[in-house]
């Protein structure tokens, strides 16, 4: 697989922000996850970016799942996402861009975070991609999280930076889509993950 990529394109390859790194490439997997602005406290947050950044790409997805997901699966902040309407909200994003921007593999909404499985297509930069999820989605869950006080109109809804890990083989995109889909299990939200419904388990077999 070619990691490289043209003067010309709008495509960046390994490339961070400061924060976190981030792999952006036509035509690969792509496991994200962000979350809530609420989720973690910003002291905990700044000291797992710092640790990430030190390490090499193949040790990010043993990190983020030994403390990033834990924290985030304790259900920290408001956890606006457990409405349906938030929850279906985000949902119905990813689908009004699939096919358009990228393929929908699979994906999940947390009461406080998401995980989400594409291929994003050529011309369409990753982070163009996730901007525009949490842009969509920010003003009409604002909009709930106002109606409901949950979240102070002040506060952004989103946390600006999100994680990615391109998938390498066959047998890393199973094991992710297993994650991705047992994740309600894990946090103790159902006993199926097909009960979740907020969920690709629920109605659907995701498909390389």
């Amino acid at each position: 697989m070619s990691t490289s990529t043209t003067p010309t394109s709008p495509h960046r390859g390994w490339y961070s922000r400061g924060y976190l790194p981030h792999f952006d490439h036509p035509g690969l997997l792509q496991f994200i996850t962000y979350h809530l602005a609420d989720s973690l406290p910003t002291a905990v947050l700044s000291k797992i970016s710092r640790e990430l950044s030190q390490l090499p790409a193949e040790q990010h997805d043993a990190m983020r799942t030994q403390s990033l997901d834990a924290l985030l699966d304790a259900g920290y902040g408001s956890c606006i996402l457990y409405s349906p309407e938030a929850a279906g909200c985000v949902v119905e994003t990813w689908l009004h861009f699939a096919g358009l921007r990228y393929d929908l593999i699979a994906w999940v909404v947390m009461p406080n975070h998401v995980h989400v499985l594409i291929r994003a297509y050529q011309g369409v930069p990753l982070a163009k991609i996730v901007q525009s999820w949490k842009s969509f989605t920010g003003r009409r869950i604002r909009a709930l999280a106002s109606k409901s006080h949950s979240v102070p109109l002040s506060d952004r809804i989103w946390m600006r930076e999100y994680w990615d890990r391109y998938i390498r083989d066959e047998r890393h995109f199973q094991a992710v889509i297993e994650y991705i889909h047992q994740n309600p299990v894990k946090a103790g939200l159902v006993k199926r993950a097909e009960e979740w419904r907020w969920s690709s388990a629920a109605d659907r077999n995701a498909e390389p």
